[in-house]
């Protein structure tokens, strides 16, 4: 008896503390495992501060120093901080925003540096700053204070901690501007001793925004010095250049909470997103409601993996993941149209900031997964866009087109979601914008249309060879709208034009090669060389830029077996010491660049020869080595969340190649499992057995508990929900790819 109650009681203690440790498990959220300081070192661009899944506020810290390194106005490195900001990008090469800074001061510290343009700035310690989705925190140790930042859509949330001081201050100044910012108009005027409203009009990369906003303050200001051009003057003021000095006298540890509300479409509009979204001063509820809303959609997928280190690196891509497009559009739908007017979206929210030379390869198709909902609000602000200037965006930044990189494509992004779908927007409206998009005689579209493909030119930028592989893929997106909705003679044609990408191949070279206006190839040719006939890459890193057609792809290059050799020496072909490698080639792995975005499918481009454990072993090796939980753990520019969504496919097991195909190649799942919380109720999950950083080889796949004997997975099959299963080993499994390879498929 005695006994057999002993082996009771280890039972029950045994399983008590199984059940405290799922319980432990399931309190833990998800934001705790998010590292927003990664990308904010190193070439990753990314900044560390508040906002909330596709906000119009980023709210976060400035070092005040131009340059590369703090493109997004924050650089871990640094040691300094000038204020904090409104507005910023994610990951890009971009440097704009920046709006309406905000900086606490006191009399204990009035050093001024030429460096960030003699203002007010304080050091500050990595040991004394946090950050986590929609909150971050610093102390400013020059003076003593706290700064706490939290947000909502459209309103920045600022909480002030002050030591005793009779000149504790806060200056808002709207004439800081960093990189290629600059402002052209500003206004402020003091309403009372706890309201400004005003204005930033400012030109930069966009070259028209506006930015309306409206600050209340928690505790009155007992007197203000308002600046005009650095002249000291009275409320209101017009100028280029103005700011505000707030004083204070402030008790130990006394707080102050700032709030600000946005709108670029009218002051009233900013007044109403502080009424509707930060009513009160309670800074802690602002920041519990930011955090509940990132928790929320970081559950929309939950991995299981004992790795803590890789689940802590997979929930900051998929926080990264949702910080752009950004929302561009009031609460009564108004905002700054492309065509300079103030529009009003009916029925959708509007955004902006489309980063889709980058974003229409792996985060937009992520989108139709996680965010459908969303994403026809997306589609109807590319097409709001279309109706304000005849056009869809090329990249789309405050109302504005920057006409920044190459190709259409809003295209591949409207397709894929058509074809998967997507509801809610004008079906005949966006076939007519992706199509008078393509047909119109801008960007070098006629010469494509006349000649079937560019040609070498004299602008420093010509990108001829880049520019036609990627119209050709737009093309192909068409042509595929065009099927769908029964346009056959447009099928025709711009399946044609779809096929371009041969008219560059050169047969003695196998490389997509230059060509000059009178038909010939130019003569000084070097694959690995960066020129300017390659958008931010080389002729090895763009050949395989033909997602429409790779069978056609791997034909011309001479069979299966060349394809599979010109991959190999993708990825072995080192650059040299004396190789001259530009700051956008990183992440390299032989010729393979996972810093930049056409790099980004071709490590999968062995499942369609045959060879899928070659491509296993490679993705493997780039989701271990290409990002790290640390503020230099990206190995490029992020890009608006097209590096992040390289992970989370990736690290799922699956990749779309063709972006608007509805299909997903295998590669090596990460985690033990990973659950996909569909939109519409259906969970799919993906499982895997003996998967280790050793069994990085898929043996087998199952989906449903049946045998499948090919390498991809379909969108609908996701839709459907239900259960993928992938068996893992330590060596390849080649003995069934004759039918398990994608190029089996007849698309």
């Amino acid at each position: 008896m005695r006994k057999i109650g002993f082996i009771f009681l280890v039972l029950f203690t045994s399983l008590l503390i199984c059940c405290k440790k799922e319980t432990t498990a399931e309190q833990i959220k998800l934001t705790s495992l998010v590292n927003p300081f990664i990308g904010t070192d190193g070439p990753g661009n990314t900044y560390p501060g508040a906002t909330v899944p596709f906000g119009m506020v980023q709210l976060s810290p400035d070092i005040g120093i131009p340059g590369w390194d703090r493109i997004a106005g924050y650089f871990y490195k640094d040691s300094i901080i000038t204020g904090f900001s409104h507005t910023h990008l994610t990951g890009t090469g971009a440097g704009d925003l920046y709006d309406i800074l905000v900086m606490p001061t006191n009399s204990r510290f009035t050093k001024k540096i030429a460096e960030n343009n003699f203002m007010p700035f304080s050091k500050f310690s990595h040991d004394k700053e946090q950050a986590s989705p929609g909150y971050y925190t610093v102390d400013l140790l020059d003076y003593g204070i706290k700064a706490e930042l939290t947000a909502t859509a459209r309103t920045g949330i600022h909480k002030y901690t002050f030591p005793k001081d009779t000149l504790s201050q806060i200056h808002i100044d709207l004439g800081y501007a960093l990189n290629w910012d600059a402002p052209t108009k500003t206004h402020l005027s003091v309403v009372d001793d706890t309201t400004i409203e005003g204005y930033r009009m400012s030109t930069g990369w966009a070259k028209d925004q506006r930015l309306y906003f409206v600050i209340k303050l928690s505790k009155p200001f007992k007197s203000f010095q308002i600046f005009k051009n650095d002249t000291l003057t009275s409320s209101p003021v017009i100028a280029t250049k103005s700011k505000i000095i707030l004083n204070y006298s402030t008790n130990d540890n006394e707080a102050i909470v700032l709030k600000t509300g946005l709108s670029n479409a009218s002051i009233k509009g900013a007044y109403k997103s502080l009424e509707i979204e930060a009513p009160d001063f309670d800074f802690e509820k602002y920041r519990a409601k930011a955090d509940s809303i990132w928790d929320k959609e970081l559950h929309k997928i939950e991995v299981t993996t004992s790795n803590v280190n890789d689940k802590k690196i997979f929930y900051t891509m998929m926080y990264q993941s949702m910080l752009a497009p950004t929302l561009l559009s009031d609460h009564n739908g108004e905002y700054k149209g492309a065509n300079g007017k103030i529009m009003k979206a009916e029925g959708f929210d509007r955004y902006d900031t489309f980063s889709l030379w980058d974003t229409y390869r792996a985060a937009h198709p992520l989108y139709t997964i996680l965010h459908p909902e969303r994403v026809s609000n997306m589609i109807n602000s590319l097409l709001a866009h279309y109706k304000e200037t005849g056009l869809l965006p090329v990249w789309s930044l405050q109302g504005n087109e920057t006409n920044m990189m190459i190709g259409n494509h809003a295209i591949p992004v409207i397709v894929d979601a058509y074809l998967k779908g997507i509801k809610n927007f004008d079906v005949d409206l966006a076939y007519k914008a992706c199509k008078e998009s393509s047909m119109v005689n801008l960007r070098e579209l006629d010469v494509y249309k006349k000649m079937g493909y560019i040609p070498v030119g004299d602008q420093n930028e010509n990108w001829s060879v880049s520019k036609t592989l990627e119209y050709a893929y737009d093309d192909w997106c068409l042509a595929e709208f065009a099927k769908a909705l029964h346009k056959t003679a447009d099928y025709n044609y711009f399946l044609k034009r779809s096929e371009n990408w041969r008219n560059l191949y050169d047969s003695k070279s196998k490389f997509m090669r230059p060509k000059l206006k009178d038909g010939t190839f130019i003569s000084d040719f070097i694959p690995k060389e960066y020129s300017a006939y390659f958008c931010e890459s080389n002729a090895w890193q763009y050949f395989w830029s033909v997602p429409q057609n790779v069978e056609g792809l791997i034909k011309i290059v001479g069979g299966r077996d060349a394809f599979d050799k010109k991959l190999d020496t993708m990825f072995s072909l080192d650059p040299l010491p004396e190789d001259k490698l530009p700051v956008f080639s990183t992440g390299m792995i032989g010729q393979y660049a996972h810093g930049n975005e056409p790099s980004h499918h071709v490590a999968y481009l062995y499942d369609y020869v045959n060879k899928p454990w070659k491509t296993q072993k490679l993705v493997r090796k780039i989701l271990k080595t290409q990002y790290k939980n640390t503020p230099d753990g990206h190995c490029g520019n992020e890009d608006c969340g097209q590096m992040s969504s390289w992970y989370i496919f990736s690290s799922l097991g699956f990749y779309p190649v063709n972006a608007a195909q509805g299909i997903y190649a295998f590669g090596s799942p990460l985690f033990e499992s990973a659950t996909i919380n569909l939109e519409n109720g259906n969970k799919f999950i993906v499982k895997t057995i003996n998967n280790s950083d050793e069994n990085f080889y898929i043996q087998s796949v199952t989906l449903n508990g049946k045998v499948i004997d090919r390498y991809y997975i379909t969108h609908k099959e996701i839709e459907k929900g239900g259960t993928l299963t992938f068996k893992m080993g330590s060596t390849p499994n080649k003995k069934a790819t004759n039918t398990m390879a994608l190029s089996s498929i007849v698309f």
